[in-house]
């Protein structure tokens, strides 16, 4: 009996996170960050601890690296020595197995699994240098922005599936301030998948106590509500550098997720409305609304404090708005498809924005 039981445990522990090896014959994944941002950074210091733990995943994860100078040092040799991110997240260790590559062919190298985590401009011109990955290499987008077509909206996850040669791409998105994940203050997370074993793979590589991973079959969902919500968030931030209260807040609030549900249905098949009350939706949304970028430099958009370029480099710190870019691309959508009426929220953002209008006709709807 005591045999029996002890076979039955090597059998639980095969169909296990060691199972995984074995219908891969063996091989362990290996994980590779694109990108090394603020959010890049904070992902970077989850991923690095959770696969130490986990006998799936080879315990070295490169993180792609833009090579920057800070005080006269290569940002990856400060990386490397001090495991700390100095210019994007200041304060916050890695664990020593984060290395970062500032040699993108050489970061991608051999990966089976590829986290983008990087500004979506950047997809076009570096997606074609990574030619070293695992023939069997999957990934997961954590970029929340949106491109558009003369068909309408084209998803990022699209666009580097595509661009990789069809290689099946999942979507994180969420109600994950970096800041807040680096510092492992509770938060949630989903996995937005097409293929359900891949998505389960990416839930493993990312949950932990502190940063607790669903998932949900709705890919197009998923990235929608990550893009748009930065969309509103400029309302947000509209609202509050005109000194208005919560209760103007909640009502842009509102407004902005039923248009954006109504944009992700309107454009994509298959779109399911429970993903909407995931985080990657109205929590996603609530948090942007309340802190974040887009609503802080559109606060100070609202006080007058100069274009969106000047408070973009006055505010940032080197990284770039999503929000604005966003909303003129959904403007153009929406314009080429003479639904505008249908959305007056994301409508008089962009008029405010780029149109001249006053930011006070945030509330005339």
């Amino acid at each position: 009996m005591a045999n029996m039981s002890f076979l039955l445990a090597l059998l639980l522990g095969c169909v296990s996170g060691t199972s995984l090896m074995s219908m891969r014959g063996g091989a362990k994944e290996k994980v590779t960050i694109v990108g090394s941002g603020n959010w890049g950074s904070a992902i970077a210091k989850i991923i690095g601890r959770n696969v130490i733990d986990l006998d799936e995943f080879e315990d070295e994860v490169k993180m792609w690296v833009f090579q920057e100078q800070v005080d006269g040092k290569n940002l990856t040799d400060i990386i490397n020595t001090e495991h700390e991110n100095v210019k994007y997240l200041p304060d916050i260790k890695f664990t020593e197995n984060v290395v970062a590559d500032p040699d993108l062919a050489s970061a991608v190298s051999g990966a089976t699994m590829l986290v983008f985590v990087l500004p979506h401009q950047f997809l076009g011109r570096i997606c074609p240098q990574m030619t070293t990955i695992a023939p069997n290499c999957r990934a997961i987008s954590l970029i929340k922005g949106i491109e558009f077509g003369e068909a309408g909206p084209i998803l990022i996850s699209s666009i580097i599936k595509e661009a990789m040669g069809g290689m099946d791409v999942s979507v994180l998105m969420g109600a994950n301030v970096a800041n807040e994940v680096a510092r492992d203050e509770f938060c949630e997370s989903t996995v937005g998948y097409a293929d359900k074993s891949n998505g389960e793979s990416f839930q493993r590589l990312l949950d932990c106590p502190t940063f607790r991973i669903g998932t949900t079959n709705d890919v197009a969902g998923t990235e929608l509500c990550g893009a748009l919500k930065n969309v509103v968030a400029l309302g947000a931030g509209f609202c509050d550098g005109l000194g208005l209260g919560g209760n103007t807040k909640a009502a842009i609030i509102r407004i902005g997720l039923k248009e954006t549900m109504k944009f992700a249905k309107m454009f994509f098949s298959g779109v399911q409305d429970d993903t909407f009350l995931e985080s990657c939706g109205l929590a996603d949304l609530v948090t942007t609304c309340f802190g974040g970028r887009n609503r802080k430099c559109a606060e100070a958009f609202a006080k007058g404090e100069g274009t969106w370029e000047d408070i973009e480099a006055a505010k940032l710190n080197g990284q770039k708005l999503q929000g604005t870019i966003t909303s003129k691309d959904v403007a153009v959508v929406l314009k080429s498809k003479k639904v505008q009426a249908e959305f007056p929220l994301f409508t008089r953002i962009h008029e405010i924005a780029y149109e001249g209008k006053a930011p006070s006709t945030i509330v005339e709807l």
